[in-house]
């Protein structure tokens, strides 16, 4: 927030880590827990709105209503949007989207020359959230691990080679500065100017 960052999406749990042991899943699952019972408080108090994008399939029913609470609590809250990507996984919501695009057209609610990009990002979990300008990827890796697919077309990304635990202040910092020295095109061109 001391940043002006006013959307931060983080990801938590990906649905392809129900393939990991049974253990490090419940270990990953009380994070969660975790972090509802300790740090919403606090959240709440500083305006933080807390919303979820994901599955709700799999995931305890008793974490599912803490998660509910979370996002009940903080709805009016409007100094940082935290997005928790929890039971997540991008091709799936890509794949939610064009079935409720393709469902409304059935129905007859829609043509199918009204699925534009904007009618499609708007049927994503996400809709409302801008898309990201800035993503940092931890841990050395160089890909994306199925986050935010449609949403990132433009995003910048900044990669590190520190683990999320260590991931602070200082690193965020280093990865807004590098973001702020990249001319953003979008596709287009960037005209200099001669005088």
């Amino acid at each position: 927030m001391e940043l002006g960052i006013q959307y931060l999406t983080i990801f938590s749990f990906s649905s392809e880590n129900w393939t990991r042991p049974a253990a490090e899943i419940d270990d990953l699952m009380g994070l969660m827990r975790r972090f509802i019972r300790w740090d919403l408080a606090e959240l709440h108090h500083k305006g933080v709105r807390i919303g979820v994008i994901g599955e709700r399939d799999r995931v305890d029913p008793e974490l599912l209503a803490l998660i509910d609470d979370a996002v009940a609590l903080t709805c009016e809250n409007t100094a940082l949007n935290l997005v928790i990507a929890f039971n997540y996984g991008s091709r799936a919501e890509i794949a939610k989207a064009a079935r409720r695009l393709a469902e409304r057209a059935l129905e007859g609610a829609i043509k199918p020359e009204d699925i534009t990009p904007e009618a499609f990002s708007a049927a994503l979990d996400t809709h409302g959230v801008p898309d990201p300008d800035l993503l940092i990827r931890t841990s050395g890796e160089l890909r994306l691990s199925n986050f935010l697919l449609w949403q990132s077309a433009y995003t910048e990304f900044v990669f590190l080679d520190a683990y999320w635990p260590d991931f602070g202040r200082e690193l965020l910092q280093q990865a807004i500065d590098e973001f702020h020295g990249r001319i953003r095109r979008f596709g287009g061109v960037v005209t200099r100017s001669t005088g």
